[in-house]
């Protein structure tokens, strides 16, 4: 069983969402999360929920890195805070992974500073499961690292094709570079160089792709800067939230309407349901020495749990260690490993 960090003060909700995502985990997913925060505030919350304290272990945290806080501030301020203590518990080997729903600017560098960069990496990148037609597409990076550099764009695609061949069970995923034409001369200067060198890295390159075949199925991996990934990732989140709300006021416009909603009361279900964040649950960190899942600040105890038993698939697959084996090369020449 992993031992996972679990933030219980990371979160909007927190410590009753995180708390009770971590007791869903245990009861759902036989979980025992190492829950890190204040004490006090947790105990509360366990006696709440008519479970012992003792079912877990809990290691005290003096402070909280609130959601608002500038992270490299208040990383220097609150050395004890949950964010700093989870991660020196990964760093120190007392835990395999870090799962916080808490500040992502603050945990993004609490992985670099405090957990360390894997060899041979030159930036993490933060990755997000997208719902697609055929099965998700994971994008990266989406929100960590609003510039970049070719080379890093050829990391990215090596640790999102080793992410979806470990936990998304594709032996040779395609990657696609995020771009406004299909064509290789397409884009500035960064995106026309990451494309000659995703050319010849060794990765299942299937060329420029658009933002439309981001969800449509054709593409395992789609690689960007972080400026343009959390762009196009917000844009969709809107986009759906936009839809499902024209729906709901066509379906409630007449009794005709609400009688042909019920009838594709299943199929709705299911649209939404792969469009719900608590599903995807955590946006893993990739490319630390140990592994770090960021949760949305809105996640409740389900959206907590599933992100536990993600943290749990992360370490089972091994993935901090395929990924630091695979990041050692040059990264223009890194090559992505083929499954046996």
């Amino acid at each position: 069983m992993a031992r996972i960090a679990f933030d219980a003060m990371g979160g909007d909700d927190a410590p009753a969402a995180t708390v009770a995502g971590a007791v869903e985990a245990l009861r759902s997913h036989g979980l025992r999360a190492i829950l890190v925060g204040v004490e006090s505030r947790i105990v509360t919350q366990l006696r709440a929920l008519d479970v012992r304290e003792d079912e877990f272990e809990i290691v005290s945290a003096g402070s909280v890195v609130e959601m608002d806080e500038a992270p490299a501030a208040a990383l220097r301020q609150k050395r004890d805070s949950s964010i700093v203590v989870a991660a020196e518990l990964v760093k120190n080997g007392r835990a395999d992974a870090l799962v916080s729903a808490g500040n992502s600017g603050a945990l993004m560098a609490a992985g670099v500073l405090v957990i360390g960069r894997a060899e041979g990496v030159i930036r993490p990148a933060l990755g997000g499961l997208l719902p697609a037609a055929n099965g998700p597409t994971f994008m990266l990076d989406i929100g960590a690292n609003t510039d970049c550099t070719a080379n890093e764009l050829v990391q990215f695609a090596v640790m999102g094709s080793i992410y979806m061949q470990r936990l998304g069970a594709v032996k040779d995923p395609t990657v696609g570079l995020l771009n406004v034409g299909e064509e290789s001369m397409k884009g500035n200067r960064l995106y026309r160089e990451a494309h000659e060198l995703l050319r010849q890295s060794g990765v299942n390159f299937v060329g420029n792709v658009e933002g439309m075949e981001i969800l449509a199925g054709s593409i395992d991996v789609v690689v960007c800067d972080g400026f343009t990934g959390n762009i196009a990732l917000k844009a969709m989140e809107g986009v759906a939230d936009f839809a499902f709300r024209e729906l709901r006021k066509g379906v409630e416009s007449s009794l005709a309407s609400k009688a042909g909603a019920l009838l594709m009361r299943g199929a709705f279900q299911g649209l939404r349901r792969k469009f719900d964040y608590a599903e995807r649950a955590v946006a893993p960190l990739l490319g630390l020495k140990g592994q770090v899942l960021i949760g949305h600040g809105r996640s409740d105890a389900r959206a907590l749990a599933n992100g536990l038993a993600t943290a749990q698939a992360a370490v089972d697959a091994g993935l901090v260690e395929k990924m630091s084996n695979s990041l050692r090369t040059t990264p223009a020449n890194a090559s992505q490993p083929k499954e046996a």
